[in-house]
């Protein structure tokens, strides 16, 4: 016999179906029993839609969240019609229910209100806390991105290569997770923290194109915008130039953004800004340029000052259009600068009176016509003023501070840009020797000469950073690709050549039998996801994340293993 009954999704109830006999299934959203009649809404991933019955005992015992099919005929609604709802001018008129998976009746939270619990509670009844429309829709997005950034790596000719998880440990800046060997005692395998070495011997291997949404992990504490394991779409191309990897790193995040948001996306090519600009005017190698301020350099205009509080001293300002703020406000200002490492928050207003500031008196008449003259200050101006040593990152959050309270930052805007010609070196004053400032594997600008200076901190790496709204998106570089410059680049470091062959063997090794000049990057998936959705927090974009503290409360981790496991794998805990 043929069954009468179609099988519809909740959310595709409309008047097409009004006179048909449909069957649905989902999850019990809402019960409103008015004794005479009752009203039940049957929730699953298309929507919701109104279920109808004067048969109290067919929902007798009906628990919200239970999983039910439902079948019965569709009809238009009597003057209660919902617009806000696909399925809001219709309802369903019960005839039968099944109660697949009943649930408790005290859910740990409310779904709809998932927000208002607190994460540990989130993340350990993740599947519940999944089933609230904005975080479930958070991870279809997220399924949508990734085929669409697959989409368009194939349409470039990219071809996509799985490379290994279980790896082994190496010096990559980051703390590794390691995995003891059963087989062979005392050694270790390691997870990845990026497909980096097996991308580059891809390109040795040669693969033109290679692309993956690639699973990272770092041991390290999490955080907003960083957790122990996140995706990124994986990148190499051999015989290229930055140019190359800039031109693919654009047309993704441009064509990715304007696809999955109305907002204004930055148009291509992307602002290209040095990373010693980036430092000087923005005070970030990550920068908002929606945030329209900038910080000037005035230490020239104090070079002979006799005011203690600038005298030697850097002296960098930023200028902003102020509207009657209060003096607590520039106290907060002040403290909020002090906060930030700041020795002291010096300001000079600019009312219809002239020049107002406790500075003024110690200055002399030049260096107020300069600093006027220099911003040409009108009334309505603030100049605020910090002197120190080392003062960039002081002043960016400084800028960042103005910017958000003047509201000065467009939320409707993704503000692209690429940082680039990033520092090979950071001198470690505590340990007293020199650090790879980021990945140890980059090219530096002019090769095997770059090394031809006393002073490392002005080596040049071929590297790169795609940054959106002050995040970094993306980061880059031409590969280091000859032994001879990867040996002395190591060994500013502190590395040997036979720490190299060791902790590096296989790029050590394949770089002697005809690597080609490569390039790459590796945009954040769930960077994107997160910027995308408007959350603030990384954890709201991945499926099941471990909560801040890195533990995974769904799943119980980190766990203990008996002791035939720890026999096994040679492991003795320590007290």
């Amino acid at each position: 016999m043929e069954n009468k009954y179609r099988n519809v999704y909740c959310g595709e109830v409309t008047s097409d179906y009004v006179g048909k006999e449909v069957r649905i299934a989902g999850w019990v959203n809402s019960i409103r029993n008015l004794g005479a009649i009752a009203f039940l809404t049957i929730r699953d991933e298309k929507g919701i839609v109104q279920v109808v019955t004067d048969d109290e005992n067919k929902i007798k015992d009906l628990v919200r969240e239970s999983t039910v099919t439902i079948t019965g005929k569709v009809r238009k609604r009597e003057g209660d019609t919902n617009p806000n709802m696909k399925t809001g001018e219709v309802e369903i008129l019960l005839d039968t229910i099944e109660v697949l998976g009943k649930c408790k009746s005290v859910l740990p939270f409310e779904i709809s209100r998932n927000r208002e619990a607190s994460e540990e509670t989130r993340l350990k009844y993740r599947y519940l806390d999944l089933r609230n429309e904005k975080s479930h829709n958070n991870i279809l997005l997220r399924s949508k991105v990734i085929d669409y950034i697959r989409e368009i790596m194939k349409g470039m000719d990219f071809t996509e290569i799985s490379t290994p998880i279980i790896s082994t440990s190496s010096p990559e800046g980051a703390r590794d997770f390691v995995i003891p060997s059963r087989n062979y005692k005392g050694k270790f395998y390691a997870l990845p923290q990026a497909p980096q070495i097996y991308k580059q011997l891809l390109m040795v291997s040669g693969f033109n194109r290679y692309f993956q949404i690639a699973p990272c992990f770092r041991d390290e504490d999490c955080r907003a915008d960083r957790t122990l394991e996140f995706y990124q779409l994986d990148l190499e191309m051999s015989f290229v130039t930055e140019e190359d990897v800039f031109e693919v790193g654009q047309k993704v995040f441009h064509d990715v953004f304007t696809k999955f948001s109305d907002k204004k996306v930055t148009s291509i090519p992307f602002p290209r800004i040095t990373w010693k600009e980036a430092m000087e005017k923005y005070g970030s190698d990550k920068p908002d340029l929606r945030n329209p301020l900038i910080i000037e350099d005035i230490t020239d205009i104090f070079k002979n000052t006799e005011f203690g509080g600038f005298k030697d001293k850097t002296v960098k300002a930023i200028k902003v259009n102020v509207c009657d703020e209060s003096n607590s406000w520039f106290k907060k200002c002040e403290e909020f600068a002090r906060e930030k490492g700041a020795g002291g928050l010096a300001y000079i207003k600019v009312t219809n009176e002239g020049l107002k500031s406790t500075i003024l008196k110690f200055l002399n008449e030049k260096e107020i016509k300069d600093i006027t003259e220099r911003f040409n200050l009108t009334e309505g101006n603030v100049l605020f003023i910090v002197a120190g040593d080392k003062i960039n990152k002081i002043m960016g959050h400084l800028r960042n501070y103005l910017g958000r309270e003047l509201k000065l930052i467009n939320d409707d805007e993704f503000a692209f840009c690429i940082v680039k010609d990033f520092p090979m070196y950071e001198y470690n004053e505590e340990e007293k020797r020199w650090d790879f400032e980021h990945n140890p594997f980059n090219m530096p600008k002019g090769g095997l000469d770059a090394f031809n200076t006393d002073d490392y901190s002005e080596i040049v790496a071929n590297q790169y950073d795609f940054v959106c709204n002050g995040n970094e998106m993306a980061s880059g570089a031409v590969r280091n690709h000859d032994v001879e410059i990867m040996k002395k680049a190591f060994e500013i470091a502190g590395y040997d050549e036979k720490v190299i062959e060791n902790k590096f063997r296989s790029l050590y090794n394949a770089f002697q039998y005809g690597a080609p000049p490569h390039a790459g990057m590796a945009p954040g998936i769930d960077r994107i996801i997160m910027l995308l959705t408007g959350e603030e927090n990384l954890r709201e974009v991945q499926v099941f994340p471990p909560n801040v503290s890195g533990q995974d409360l769904l799943m119980g981790g980190p766990n203990e293993l008996d002791e035939k496991q720890l026999r096994e794998l040679h492991i003795k805990i320590r007290d």
